[in-house]
């Protein structure tokens, strides 16, 4: 029996290697990940614009407190993030008169992923319960950070644009970095295409 054989023998080497097969490579990086979705109207001619500015009636900041006289870390990320983009993709912003207001909102909430191999008996698919035991929790707690970040055409004043990210966080804020990796997944998906009205 050679060592690849020997080492396959062992329950406990069975289990890491199907986790291993199940998961591959996205199972290091689900962190990283991004879930996004668009919706837009059809009718807007999108390259047309060429200037922005934030919404001037958002009442509140992403974190509960007033949109003036302060801003939370958490709205100075955002607003950054936006920025930055909005810059990157050749769109101006401006005080007056803009061909487009940006408006976003922001949260943490705390949600539950159920183990897609979980059968009910205290173990997941196709590993014995010996290994797992009782112990064995089928149900994962984390925290979801989502962004929905909407563009209004300034002159018909309605929605054009709305982009939604959901990413997992590390805490009840979203910080910097998880800050813009959201923001970026989101408006990587504008100007919108016609085949991509909802990703």
């Amino acid at each position: 029996m050679n060592r690849i054989t020997r080492f396959l023998a062992h329950p406990v080497a069975l289990v890491a290697a199907s986790l291993v097969l199940l998961l591959g490579p996205s199972g290091c990086t689900t962190a990283s990940r991004v879930g996004v979705t668009n919706d837009f109207d059809h009718a807007v001619n999108f390259r047309a614009f060429k200037t922005w500015a934030w919404y001037p009636q958002q009442p509140r900041d992403a974190e509960g407190g007033p949109a003036k006289g302060y801003e939370s870390f958490l709205d100075k990320r955002m607003r950054a993030s936006v920025a930055s983009e909005m810059a990157a993709k050749g769109l101006t912003e401006v005080t007056t008169a803009p061909d487009i207001y940006v408006a976003y909102s922001a949260r943490v909430e705390d949600k539950q992923q159920v183990s897609p191999y979980y059968n009910g008996l205290g173990y997941p698919y196709g590993y014995g319960y010996g290994y797992y035991g009782r112990g064995y929790s089928p149900v994962t707690q984390y925290k979801a950070g989502t962004v929905v970040i909407d563009i209004i055409d300034a002159r018909r004043k309605e929605l054009a644009w709305r982009g939604t990210g959901q990413a997992q966080v590390n805490q009840n804020t979203i910080d910097e970095a998880e800050t813009h990796r959201i923001v970026n997944g989101i408006l990587s998906t504008y100007p919108p295409q016609d085949n991509n009205a909802r990703r």
